[in-house]
């Protein structure tokens, strides 16, 4: 083979280094594969990692391009991350909707009030990784991809993005050819639709004001949460929302502040009815969507949405937090 091939011949220690530095060649371009479907600097490096991995556990003698092969590998290893990242983000919250309708993230039970345990609140993105992303494919691309489904998004990048051949891309997401130039074509759509949109970059601005109320009220920081809210800020509930303990109305930074500091641990950033919100889930299933209304990269207005006719009715995407 030439070394566009990358003929693995050879045996013993040679063939290890000749290995090596194949794979060192691919990396930048397999790094970028994965970033891009994942949105993750952590993540990528994690799947070109298991690729190496397995490249060491393979037979590659029959490889006729090591470099398509190592990107598909890449690309099911990226499509399963996205699936168990979407996986982990359905699983049952036990606390009830206590910690998002209730003060300070509590439950009261018989023996008391006492923390809802839903585990440890994500971790924050590395700025430096996003920005090198938004940098690369623009922030408004970046908000699309999240709401995009695994497969959907798989087969927009790899094709768009980096010209991989749809038959190719076929096989990593185990549907026909025909099917995979679909799953791109709706997710270009999609893609268009918000380069059209004369509010993306607003849009955008509300994602990153709604991700980072969300991390300071489950950290509870509440400095952090009173500098995000507008002096004129305004909470309110729907019925159902008051029916499960929620206050009609709150008004002012520190009372809007107060309600979610230390909670919001289960909910979810999500993009629906035209902006950008959280979304309470049990089982899968949407339980209370808070809409965000930001301004001058202030929160302004948070509506509590819990009757189940509404929710039913929205096109809920969730969004990486």
């Amino acid at each position: 083979m030439d070394p566009s091939g990358m003929d693995a011949g050879g045996a013993g220690s040679s063939g290890d280094e000749w290995l090596t530095r194949a794979f060192e060649e691919q990396r930048p371009r397999l790094r970028a594969v994965a970033h891009r479907v994942l949105g993750s600097a952590a993540d990528a490096d994690d799947a070109v990692q298991e690729a190496w991995l397995r490249l060491h556990r393979s037979d590659t003698s029959e490889v006729d391009n090591l470099a398509g092969w190592l990107t598909t590998v890449v690309g099911r290893i990226s499509l399963d991350m996205l699936r168990s990242r979407a996986s982990r983000r359905e699983q049952d919250w036990d606390g009830g909707l206590a910690e998002l309708v209730a003060a300070g993230g509590t439950a009261t039970g018989a023996a008391g009030t006492a923390r809802v345990a839903t585990g440890a609140a994500p971790p924050s993105p590395d700025p430096a990784s996003e920005a090198e992303l938004a940098d690369s494919i623009g922030l408004a691309l970046l908000v699309v991809l999240d709401t995009l489904a695994p497969a959907e998004r798989l087969a927009f990048v790899l094709h768009d993005l980096f010209g991989m051949p749809f038959e190719r891309i076929a096989d990593i997401v185990d549907r026909s050819p025909a099917a995979t130039r679909q799953l791109a074509s709706r997710a270009r759509r999609r893609v268009r639709a918000a380069d059209a949109g004369e509010h993306a970059p607003a849009r955008t601005r509300q994602r990153e004001v709604v991700s980072a109320f969300l991390s300071a009220a489950r950290g509870g920081d509440f400095a952090a949460l009173l500098a995000m809210l507008d002096p004129e800020v305004v909470l309110t509930a729907d019925e159902a929302a008051v029916v499960m303990g929620a206050p009609a109305a709150l008004h002012g930074p520190e009372a809007v502040a107060g309600r979610f500091n230390g909670g919001a641990r289960s909910a979810r950033l999500a993009a629906f009815d035209g902006g950008i919100g959280a979304v309470w889930t049990l089982h899968g299933r949407p339980q209370v969507a808070f809409r965000f209304t930001v301004e001058h990269d202030r929160v302004t207005r948070v509506e509590m949405v819990a009757d189940r006719d509404r929710l039913d009715a929205m096109e809920i995407w969730y969004l990486t937090s």
